[in-house]
């Protein structure tokens, strides 16, 4: 196993991806359409999911116009979704490639910025759905998809607020926290019993759209980009993560 400052180092080979299905939720921009591209470029072919169609269009035409692996569009609103969407996506994904590789979780809302006291209910609910049931019940139903790789990789997003919470994080915190335990209960079921691992990553802060509305007085130039950070992605999703099981690491040193 890769030191932390190993993992956080990582070089990717330009193929380390080659051949596999990864599929991505939020990739319409920031973290979700950077790792979109970076697994394209290495090799993969990438199902880009998220709400908004003109967005994963937009990646798509990037990826295609660069020469790579034709990627794939599911457009998918996971505040509205219910379990039998999530069962309709895996026999798409079984009956169109026969097997996952990869799933990344990355769709994801902040919600409100005030104290649990005044914290609105249906903020709260909407931040639950989005944040924590929608990755659930999606790896759920693409579990046995992704068994049917010799190598799958299910990671998660969580936050430094999903370890040690700070006031006013609210729902969001919450829910990080809950993916925390998630990805350690799965991983605890999951460890030894077949090829599917499931991790987290915890990107830290990075120059994307709700870092800036999270922290609308903090300068973006200070922070790394998406892209800089997207070695550690390819390493979970590759095979050189293999052995990594039920662990939350960090995209970034500080």
């Amino acid at each position: 196993m890769l030191s932390a400052e190993q993992i956080i180092n990582y070089q990717a080979s330009s193929d380390c991806l080659k051949d596999r299905i990864i599929f991505i939720t939020g990739a319409g921009d920031g973290i979700g359409k950077a790792a979109a591209l970076a697994c394209a470029q290495a090799g993969a072919t990438v199902i880009l999911a998220g709400r908004t169609v003109a967005k994963l269009e937009e990646v798509y035409d990037q990826i295609s116009d660069a020469g790579l692996a034709e990627p794939n569009i599911y457009p998918i609103n996971f505040e509205g979704a219910i379990a039998d969407d999530y069962d309709v996506l895996a026999v798409t994904l079984d009956q169109q490639f026969g097997r996952l590789d990869g799933l990344l979780h990355n769709a994801g809302i902040l919600g409100q910025r005030t104290p649990l006291s005044h914290y609105r209910q249906d903020v709260w609910d909407k931040v639950l759905q989005v944040n924590l049931t929608a990755p659930f019940q999606m790896t759920q139903a693409l579990m046995p998809v992704l068994e049917k790789s010799d190598d799958a990789s299910v990671v998660f997003t969580s936050s430094g607020v999903g370890r040690t919470s700070r006031a006013f994080w609210g729902a969001y915190a919450v829910s990080k926290f809950a993916i925390e335990g998630m990805v350690q209960t799965w991983a605890a079921e999951l460890g030894g019993l077949g090829t599917v691992r499931v991790n987290a990553i915890n990107p830290g802060a990075t120059a994307t759209d709700m870092r800036a509305q999270a922290f609308p007085a903090e300068d973006p130039t200070r922070l790394k980009s998406a892209e800089a950070i997207m070695p550690m992605y390819l390493y979970l999703l590759g095979p050189d993560s293999k052995t990594i099981n039920g662990q939350s690491i960090n995209a970034q040193s500080r």
